[in-house]
């Protein structure tokens, strides 16, 4: 299942790279491919929406939640399957889920672009472009570069791939502010980026389309909630910050797991339509809760000081 294309420049690179990579480079390389997954956007999200700037925490959410779309949606299109997948001499490091079959395509997810590349790019830049800090754009260009190189040595992508994830991540950053001036009200711009995305439930049979889908409809439900009921102020202490970021870390995983436990193993490891709908809305739940029902606990602590 799935397209297999290549240049022939890019095989020969990834496997002359993996030639000298030894078992502490293979971890160094894991480590750096952290800087493009779940827990370190969550991480930053969380550490600026809750204790720093929560209007600029909300668009850098919407920037990362566009590309978390845009991503698996331009995967289900092209269908390129991973290196490893049709090349003998190419090395998969490490699976995109470690529980499932390194040839499951549903599971492990299409190739094209990097996820990751996106991820850690529109994260980084996102940061430097609302905060215009020089050490934030300097770590905007090492970091996502890093995370691009880590994901070819590894074995999982392309060159190509991880160049179009960072060419997505870095425009996100550009293009959400000057489509969000054609709308009068950012709200109706999000939902309507939000009715696009859901065209993607037609063709999208990973997923990362679905767990991106319900977390940007649950942002888009929990800032309304938040701005109705809560609207907490973000932290007055460093301590209160760090506090904060790791409470909200330890619900979303929490509350995800949690709502994993009512279905079986053989289900949420399907690809039925079930499976994607469940996914779905565990993330708009889990997202929900954060943005909008997590904070409420912000204004108890201080309502009891």
């Amino acid at each position: 299942m799935g397209n297999t294309f290549y240049f022939q420049w890019e095989v020969s690179l990834m496997q002359f790279l993996q030639a000298f990579m030894s078992d502490v480079t293979v971890k160094i390389m894991v480590i750096i491919s952290m800087f493009g997954e779940e827990l370190f956007m969550v991480f930053v999200l969380g550490l600026v929406y809750w204790a720093i700037d929560k209007k600029k925490g909300l668009k850098i959410g919407m920037n990362m939640l566009f590309v978390n779309i845009a991503y698996p949606m331009i995967k289900n299109v092209a269908l390129r399957r991973r290196p490893y997948m049709d090349n003998p001499g190419i090395e998969c490091l490490k699976l995109v889920d470690s529980s499932a079959d390194s040839m499951d395509i549903v599971a492990q997810g299409y190739s094209f672009p990097s996820g990751h590349s996106a991820n850690s790019s529109v994260v980084m830049a996102s940061v430097a472009y609302f905060f215009k800090n020089k050490i934030f754009t300097v770590l905007a260009v090492i970091i996502p570069l890093l995370v691009g190189i880590s994901r070819f040595c590894l074995g999982v992508h392309y060159p190509t791939d991880v160049l179009c994830g960072w060419i997505l991540g870095y425009g996100t950053v550009f293009l959400m502010p000057f489509l969000e001036k054609k709308f009068k009200k950012a709200r109706t711009f999000y939902f309507v980026i939000f009715g696009i995305a859901c065209l993607g439930a037609f063709y999208c049979r990973t997923n990362d389309y679905f767990s991106g889908l319900g977390m940007m409809l649950g942002m888009l439900l929990g800032n309304i909630f938040e701005e109705k009921y809560v609207n907490f102020e973000e932290a007055k202490t460093v301590l209160g910050g760090a506090l904060r970021v790791i409470g909200g870390i330890a619900v979303f995983f929490g509350l995800n797991t949690l709502l994993k436990m009512p279905f079986s193993p053989e289900l949420l490891s399907s690809a039925s339509a079930a499976q994607f709908a469940i996914r779905f809305l565990r993330y708009a739940i889990v997202i929900f809760a954060e943005v909008g029902v997590y904070p409420l606990l912000f204004k108890l602590k201080l309502k009891k000081n």
